[in-house]
Order: structure tokens, then sequence, then C-alpha cells
């Protein structure tokens, strides 16, 4: 909805898709660090999946390879925008908080629904199961918690429509604020800063 409202999107899901894709730039650091997950070039998510899911260190093994490339990714989509001039910018991450990207946004927008929602959309994801959905939520900050920090927060039980125009309510208030972060004021400022979307 956001891109369609022309703002730039640095969407951190797809930089990780492609990161673990043929070719990808983490296929090798995970195949140095994990037996048997990668295939035809590939990180095969589900098996690399079943190496981290019980296991707190290779997760945190994981995340150090992740997460300085997610966090180039980001720097790249910042410096091109601001070669752009674009005057909004959206990082969408879904571990916002927990990685503490807030801090180089100047507003973050929450997207929320009712818990019950929430597992019925998720629970529909290949893959997906209860056991795998409650190991999950126990990485995360509680969805009060991130509501509470949020500077916005948009409804998403309500149906499609609302949630589009409360988001272009958000835009509209954005387009008239100038961000202490965004838009940088040199390129010693690049490399971080942007309105997001957790």
């Amino acid at each position: 909805m956001l891109r369609a409202m022309g703002l730039r999107i640095c969407d951190s899901d797809a930089i990780v898709h492609k990161l673990l894709g043929r070719g990808g730039g983490a296929v090798k650091a995970i195949s140095a660090e994990f037996d048997n997950v990668v295939r035809d070039g590939a990180v095969d998510r589900a098996a690399l999946g079943q190496a981290v899911f019980s296991d707190p260190e290779a997760l945190k093994r994981l995340e150090a390879i992740l997460h300085p490339m997610v966090l180039t990714a980001q720097a790249n989509f910042l410096k091109a925008a601001a070669l752009n001039n674009a005057p909004i910018v959206v990082l969408d991450v879904p571990l916002l908080f927990e990685v503490g990207t807030d801090k180089r946004c100047d507003a973050v927008i929450v997207v929320t629904a009712p818990r019950f929602i929430q597992e019925q959309r998720v629970l529909r994801r290949p893959g997906m199961t209860p056991e795998r959905l409650r190991a999950t939520l126990a990485r995360q900050m509680p969805d009060a918690e991130k509501r509470r920090r949020a500077d916005f927060v948009v409804h998403t039980g309500l149906g499609k429509w609302h949630s589009y125009g409360r988001l272009r309510e958000i835009v509209m208030q954005m387009r008239g604020r100038r961000g202490t972060k965004w838009p940088p004021v040199g390129p010693s400022s690049w490399g971080g800063y942007a309105r997001s979307r957790s």
C-alpha cells in the first residue's frame, strides 16, 4: 500500500530471500556454518529452519551472518534514495525494535491485528506449525509493547480499506514534517536513516 502511494520501500524479508537464494551473498557463509542446508546453490529455508529452530546458539550464528548483510543492503537503499532526493523512505523490518533499527528512524508504524487473526495468517504460511509460531513469538517483543513504542498504529483486522485510509493519513502527516534523520544532510549521514514500519 505504501509503495502504491509512491514511497520507496526497503523490504528486509525480500533482502533475506535474495541473500539465501541461488548465488545469494549469504549462501557460502551459511554452507560453511551449517551442514546440509544448501542445495543447487541456494539455501533450503526449511532445512535451515530445522537447523536453528530449537538451537538458540545456532540462531545467533545465523543472525551474525545475515544481520550485517541486511544492514549493508539497507544502507545501499538509503544512499540511492538520498541521491534521488526521496522525501520519505520506508524500512520494512519485522524485528524492528528487537534489532534496534527504530533508533535510525524518524517515526515508526506498527501494523497489528487481534491475536487470533495474526495466528490464522501466520499458520497459512508454508511450513509453519503452531509449535514454530509459539517459538517465533517467544523471540519477539509482545505486540502490546510494540504498539506502546510506536508513533503510529495501523489495525489491519478492520479490512484493507481501513488500513489504506490510515496509512494515507500517516503519509500526509509525515509529508508535512521534516525529520531529524531523513532526509540526510550529507554523505556522512547516509547509511541508515528512514521512516519505518514494523
